[in-house]
């Protein structure tokens, strides 16, 4: 089962207010007349290099060693990530449907004690840069660095050239250091990797995914105004805008999920799919909260799936469709209830 609720965007947000978390947009050009996003008082950095998709369990213990370092040695974290996916650019067939979006990513990073994200468009020109410039120009200039984190099969700079063994040789020469962090493994012994979340989930298996994740796997986007059948069968839904094409989905089917709104998080169920008992074949989010009232509409939520309880299927009429609602309500509260949580709809 799924992890402690996460805070919604509206949280996250507030993180970036406060001062604790900074995003710096980057330019899309390296080039070493470029100021240095970091403010002038900040004289050196222990930074750390990735795309970061799902910000899972691996990335998770990369960062925390990072904090612990920033900490240890008085100055600021920085996680420098590229948006958009890199394979998007160098091999758009290869390029996988991501964990998170742009906002999805940097909401978990919010979280995380990180003191600087810097978002570096990734183009075919940055592509072309050998790992030592990319060091030099970027890492060394522009962020001060002083010392270098990755993981341990990371690599950056053209055709990835800049690996462990690169980094480590010009960490010798120029006077920075490079820390290697171990892969973090599953229950089953598996190395935890956004490529095995990916394939967890495609495949419906959300306790997997929820493994590698340390968290439940989520959607987030704005309510959008529905059809408002469910009203006329006493289960009105929230609506879900489309999300962007290249996030990643579960199998269509009926879930438990949780939903992080900005009044706090609420219990419910949510089709995902069509809805083949009016004749819909267009693929929809809509969910169904439980106890609760109100208008969301234009509100950013997140949406985190728990269980999936069956698949989409067509019913004889909207009676009919409402007598299984109801069972899938039922089942919705206890896979809910089994979380565990303090204050959870226990049903």
């Amino acid at each position: 089962m799924c992890a402690m609720p996460r805070r919604s965007k509206a949280s996250a947000q507030s993180e970036f207010a406060s001062g604790r978390f900074a995003w710096l947009p980057m330019h899309s050009r390296i080039d070493p007349s470029d100021e240095s996003g970091l403010p002038a008082y900040v004289k050196g950095s222990v930074v750390t290099v990735g795309t970061f998709d799902g910000v899972h369990r691996g990335h998770r213990d990369v960062v925390e060693r990072l904090v612990a370092r920033s900490l240890a040695l008085k100055i600021p974290s920085v996680l420098v990530t590229f948006e958009p996916h890199p394979l998007e650019i160098v091999n758009p067939s290869a390029a996988p449907l991501l964990l998170t979006t742009h906002y999805e990513k940097l909401e978990v990073l919010a979280e995380t004690g990180i003191d600087y994200v810097a978002v570096l468009p990734f183009t075919a020109r940055l592509s072309t840069y050998p790992a030592e410039d990319f060091v030099e120009l970027l890492l060394r200039r522009r962020f001060r660095m002083r010392e270098l984190l990755i993981g341990y099969d990371h690599g950056f700079g053209r055709q990835r050239a800049g690996n462990v063994d690169v980094l480590r040789t010009l960490g010798e020469r120029d006077g920075f250091r490079v820390e290697v962090v171990d892969p973090v493994a599953t229950p089953d012994g598996h190395s935890v990797s956004s490529t095995s979340i990916r394939r967890a989930i495609a495949g419906g298996d959300l306790d997997r995914a929820s493994a590698g994740l340390g968290r439940c796997y989520s959607v987030s986007g704005s309510v959008i105004e529905g059809s408002q059948r469910g009203r006329t069968i006493g289960f009105p839904t929230l609506n879900l805008g489309a999300p962007p094409p290249r996030k990643l989905l579960p199998p269509e089917g009926v879930y438990a999920v949780r939903v992080q709104t900005p009044r706090g998080p609420v219990g419910g169920m949510m089709n995902l799919g069509p809805r083949p008992t009016f004749g819909d074949s267009a693929t929809s989010l809509e969910a169904h909260l439980f106890d609760t009232t109100g208008d969301f509409y234009g509100a950013h939520v997140r949406i985190d799936f728990v269980m999936r309880l069956r698949e989409t299927r067509k019913f004889a009429s909207a009676e009919h469709l409402s007598k299984q609602l109801r069972h899938d309500e039922s089942d919705a509260r206890s896979a809910l209830t089994l979380l565990q949580i303090p204050g959870n709809l226990k049903g």
